[in-house]
């Protein structure tokens, strides 16, 4: 098989089909001494003619999605994923940091193609659609990963510094907040769900892994921040 091309953080590392190739705190491609962080997370390895991304890790789980963001998967502790596009963009989180890297392969087995478009008032990815004030939210929960110059590591701000921000104050941030994890819970979005006003660090990174890798926002969306918060810190609707 023909090796792949792993980037992180500017740096390129080749991968070849006879050996296993090693990603987390100790590895092949070391990431970062995280303490969070296993010390052997993910692998890549090739069988029955395909190149596989597993998780080795006993807690992380890592969002994978296609170069367009129109195919995502959550690839949980045991479990393993076929890749099958050129390009795959791989996401996760240990304590407050969300990494990322991209593998590249010199072929893919498939193609995608986008078949939602925006529509006026709000933001549509397949089902989902979000008012301006819950994109202004996600936005702010993601502002460093999207602002990073190339993949590699960032931080994911708490609710008061997000809330803050935005200009908004807690009650409405909190509630925002829930309002957008129920609906991407409801359309099976993984790791998001909780008791509402229960946000911990962990939801909050799983809702920017998802929001980046599928382009529900882009680095087009940080000038909603720019704004004057137009909810504020008013009581406001979904």
């Amino acid at each position: 098989m023909r090796p792949l091309r792993v980037e992180y953080c500017g740096e390129w590392y080749t991968v070849e089909a006879d050996r296993t190739f090693t990603i987390g705190r100790e590895s092949d491609l070391t990431i970062d001494d995280n303490p969070y962080l296993h010390r052997t997370f993910l692998t890549l390895s090739s069988e029955f003619g395909l190149w596989w991304l597993s998780n080795v890790g006993q807690l992380l789980s890592a969002t994978v999605s296609d170069a367009t963001g129109s195919v995502q998967a959550w690839v949980a502790p045991g479990a393993k994923l076929p890749l099958v596009f050129q390009a795959v963009h791989v996401m996760f989180s240990a304590g407050a940091t969300t990494y990322d890297f991209t593998i590249h392969a010199e072929e893919d087995f498939y193609n995608t193609s986008l078949t939602a478009a925006p529509a006026d008032g709000g933001t549509t990815i397949l089902p989902v659609t979000l008012t301006t004030s819950q994109r202004q939210l996600v936005v702010a929960l993601a502002e460093h990963v999207l602002s990073q110059p190339s993949a590699g590591r960032a931080t994911v701000p708490s609710s008061a510094e997000a809330a803050a921000r935005l200009g908004w104050s807690m009650t409405t941030f909190n509630r925002k907040l829930d309002n957008v994890c129920e609906k991407l819970d409801k359309i099976g979005v993984d790791g998001l769900r909780g008791g509402r006003g229960k946000l911990a660090v962990n939801r909050r990174a799983r809702l920017v892994e998802y929001a980046v890798a599928t382009r529900l926002v882009s680095t087009d969306d940080l000038v909603l921040l720019d704004g004057d918060g137009s909810d504020g810190g008013r009581p406001t609707s979904a």
